[in-house]
């Protein structure tokens, strides 16, 4: 059986993770309501950790704007492209390390910490609730968290419209409807309160759930599909406006949770 590490690079060797929030809409929409989210809570000068950072895309863009960032990323390919997408910023520090274990960091460390890639990836409840601890631990008292993480209906919505139903729904759910998470899934999806449970008795503050990409990566197969340039900026604004709507959470592939220290 593979290892997490394996499936993980085996999967990003063969995608192309620096150009995912630029080449499609949908990931065009990520970026843009992400920062968005991010730029409510972080400042320049701030103390940013992002983990999971894949090849530094929010994190390269933060440290330009003057933040002060650290960077954890668990693959070396992937870290190698940030390390020199962010070539030359004095205040970008990129670090090779697993979301489960941030032992390097001090507790109360970051005014802000993005937890952008691992939940996506993770099986197993002690990771999950590692992954969730550490990032809670190395944030200061009153800091916020962004934790990034998948719908399970999004994914279907998104992956299986193919001729593929029924391997999806096997996939990713059991015989009476219950959500799978298991070790060889590649990415893992939550119902919406499911994932917000995962909360309830840490010490956190919820301050919202939103999507950030709605149903665009599911739409935008369809041969007929097309924003164009000239419109893109207005459809995020909408779409910004409506991205916490409880009905519309769940037809959302990507979301974020954000919570505050206390």
């Amino acid at each position: 059986m593979k290892t997490r590490l394996e499936i993980l690079q085996e999967f990003y060797d063969w995608s192309n993770e620096d150009s995912r929030l630029a080449r499609t809409r949908h990931g065009q929409l990520e970026y843009a309501v992400t920062m968005n989210y991010i730029h409510r809570y972080a400042a320049k000068g701030d103390k940013v950790l992002e983990i999971g950072a894949g090849t530094g895309r929010y994190s390269v863009a933060l440290a330009k704007e003057g933040m002060d960032m650290t960077a954890v990323e668990l693959l070396e390919s992937n870290l190698e492209v940030l390390r020199r997408n962010g070539s030359g910023l004095a205040n970008l520090q990129a670090l090779q390390g697993d979301a489960t274990d941030l032992g390097r960091f001090a507790d109360g460390t970051f005014d802000v910490t993005l937890c952008f890639g691992p939940m996506y990836h993770l099986y197993d409840k002690a990771d999950v609730d590692s992954a969730i601890d550490e990032a809670i631990r190395v944030t200061k008292p009153g800091g916020v968290i962004l934790y990034a993480f998948l719908s399970v209906f999004g994914i279907m919505y998104a992956n299986y419209f193919q001729g593929n139903w029924a391997a999806g729904q096997e996939e990713n759910f059991t015989d009476d409807y219950r959500i799978r998470h298991f070790k060889e899934q590649l990415f893992t999806g939550y119902d919406i309160e499911e994932f917000e449970a995962l909360f309830a008795d840490r010490p956190v503050q919820w301050l919202a759930t939103t999507g950030v990409d709605g149903m665009v990566e599911a739409l935008e197969d369809r041969e007929d599909f097309a924003i164009a340039d000239e419109d893109f900026a207005r459809f995020a604004e909408w779409y910004l406006a409506f991205s916490e709507k409880r009905e519309l959470l769940g037809g959302t592939n990507h979301l974020l949770y954000i919570c505050r220290k206390s």
